[in-house]
């Protein structure tokens, strides 16, 4: 994984570590049953294990370490906010979506397996986040595990993840023509809202009061735009290879994106403004926070 112009050394093994960490979350939360369940175990496991930045589990993580909650705690509620991800993906990835054939480099699960398998291994991840968030290892404070609960819920519904994957449909199917506004708010749900909660899930472990999040969520938010802008201009501009998924598929379909709206130099401008806002927002901090540093730098300069 390339981490241009940052401190690969530092990013990069905190990278690695929270990708092994998740890997054996995931391991312990799905054993494979002696059943006819098993094809189900065996297609969420190859969804999940071995794949993915988990840029969502590092961000929760960091956050997490800065009021020094233990850290097998907070991989743990990373791994619940990687299981909804990697749900979304497999979703994604099928016919009546975006009918894709490549992720992380390998087949989607529904080539691998089947349609019905796809949906319900999906399904089944999203009912894990939620098993993982009420386990006592994530936190012995119900109060706290509530509240982790209720932030991914609404992360990832109608006023989140699902509601900007609807907006997006309605635009491809019907062919509406959204301006800059109304895409900024659709990729703010899409994208946003789960990175959003990564953070915010790790000030909750931390015990910070709503109050006192204020920063975090005003970096989140920078950051969550900056990632989306750079996933456009990836899409333009990447390497398949490198990408492990197909690319040139929002010109293809005439989607509408930042890149389209704004070009490609007036995106990349923008998604390294945010960027630049969002470190500011960090500005309380001392060098605890300089894993969220780098990961809002590694955000707009990663090549997949």
């Amino acid at each position: 994984m390339s981490v241009v112009g940052l401190d690969s050394g530092v990013l990069g093994e905190a990278l690695k570590s929270v990708q092994r960490e998740v890997d054996s979350v995931f391991d312990a939360f799905m054993p494979v049953p002696s059943d006819t369940r098993a094809r189900l175990v065996e297609a969420m496991r190859y969804a999940a294990i071995g794949g993915g930045k988990r840029v969502r589990p590092l961000l929760l993580v960091s956050t997490a370490e800065m009021y020094g909650v233990d850290r097998d705690a907070a991989v743990q509620a990373g791994t619940a906010i990687e299981a909804i991800h990697v749900y979304s993906l497999i979703h994604d990835d099928l016919p009546c979506m975006d009918d894709d054939d490549l992720r992380h480099g390998k087949a989607t699960v529904h080539k691998v397996y089947d349609d019905a398998t796809a949906v319900l291994a999906g399904d089944a991840l999203h009912a894990l986040a939620f098993d993982i968030l009420a386990d006592s290892g994530t936190s012995s404070d119900p109060f706290v595990r509530s509240e982790l609960i209720g932030t991914l819920g609404s992360a990832s519904g109608m006023n989140g993840m699902a509601g900007g994957q609807m907006m997006d449909i309605v635009a491809d199917e019907e062919g509406v023509d959204y301006d800059l506004h109304t895409i900024t708010r659709l990729q703010q749900l899409k994208t946003g809202a789960l990175l959003a909660a990564s953070v915010e899930m790790g000030a909750i472990l931390g015990k910070v009061p709503p109050e006192g999040r204020a920063h975090l969520r005003a970096y989140s938010r920078d950051i969550g735009l900056a990632f989306q802008i750079a996933d456009d201009l990836l899409d333009v501009e990447g390497d398949q290879e490198k990408a492990g998924k197909a690319l040139r598929k929002d010109d293809e379909q005439g989607k509408q994106t930042f890149v389209t709206l704004m070009g490609v130099d007036k995106a990349r401008e923008q998604a390294r403004a945010l960027v630049d806002q969002a470190v500011a927002h960090l500005g309380s901090h001392g060098s605890e926070a300089d894993t969220l540093r780098a990961l809002a730098r590694f955000i707009v300069e990663r090549d997949r």
